[in-house]
């Protein structure tokens, strides 16, 4: 944000804000749907007990590590990304 080492600007922090929510909303969607698409079977289905097992934990496994990955990776991405010093300008320069 601010490479100078001063205070934030509401608009900085706004960004920051909203950036937040969105890498939370879209981990707990793509966790919603990796879960739903692994344990689902098992819930919906009248499976072995040993396969709604596997099911049921591979999927309680995998969504939490999805949720954490897909967070850390759009934060870092943001924290990353060259922001624009005008709105709807690409370049300082353009």
């Amino acid at each position: 944000m601010t490479e100078h080492g001063g205070r934030r600007s509401q608009a900085e922090r706004d960004a920051i804000t909203v950036e937040i929510g969105y890498a939370l909303c879209s981990a707990l969607f793509a966790a919603a749907v990796v879960f739903g698409a692994i344990a689902g079977p098992a819930l919906l289905f009248d499976l072995a007990h040993g396969v709604e097992t596997v099911l049921l934990h591979t999927g309680l496994v995998l969504a939490p590590v999805l949720f954490l990955v897909r967070v850390v990776s759009v934060l870092v991405r943001f924290g990353r990304s060259d922001q624009p010093s005008q709105p709807g300008r690409t370049n300082p320069d353009s």
